[in-house]
């Protein structure tokens, strides 16, 4: 085929509703409703959220949900005091995670040359967890909004002590937290003002 026999694909480009959901108007949430969040929506949301990119498709971002009051209890031991009522107020919080070990699931997630990057990163333990840590943190920002996108108000907290959270829930594991998310309706008063944005002149080059 001739390139100028090529004719590129259009893809959708997603409406002012939609921009308003994941971008404009979305806002973090500092109360919430007393309103369940049901397991098909938190479904919902890692349905969304794992299409994110990742390096070799590595996908090393994990999630815990917590549900229930005695668990939110235990989480709200190791959070920031400042941060205890937000969590134990929201109708579900997911502790986000990355897995250290990620490198067992390439023969799955990157069929082609997965045992290859697997035998490869056995024994980098510290390159696995660079890795892990910045890809996650990419998956991180699709999760954020995969629960704009599912209806629901996310609040993202990085305010707590980590390996207490790794103690507490993820001991035997290779899963290291590194995000706590409320997640539920926005409640009475949930936004703080909206701050500014950096100016573009000053975030945005061109060559």
């Amino acid at each position: 085929m001739k390139m100028t026999d090529y004719e590129p694909q259009a893809l959708d480009v997603l409406d002012d509703a939609g921009r308003k959901v994941l971008f404009t108007e979305a806002r973090t949430a500092n109360t919430f409703a007393a309103m369940d969040v049901a397991d098909d929506e938190l479904a919902m949301i890692w349905e969304l959220a794992r299409w994110s990119p990742s390096a070799a498709n590595g996908q090393p971002l994990r999630v815990l949900f917590v549900r229930t009051r005695e668990g939110k209890e235990r989480l709200g031991r190791h959070l920031d005091e400042g941060n205890r009522a937000k969590t134990l107020s929201a109708p579900a919080v997911a502790i986000l995670a990355y897995d250290v070990d990620f490198h067992e699931q390439m023969p799955t997630v990157f069929p082609a040359r997965g045992d290859m990057l697997r035998a490869a990163f056995a024994d980098q333990v510290e390159k696995r967890e660079s890795i892990a840590a910045y890809n996650s943190a990419l998956q991180t920002g699709v999760f954020l909004l995969a629960v704009r996108a599912a209806g629901l108000a996310a609040g993202p907290m990085a305010g707590f002590d980590r390996a207490g959270v790794d103690g507490e829930f993820f001991t035997g594991t290779s899963w290291r937290s590194h995000l706590v998310v409320n997640i539920g309706h926005p409640g009475t008063d949930p936004w703080f003002p909206r701050l500014p944005r950096v100016p573009v002149e000053d975030a945005v080059a061109w060559v």
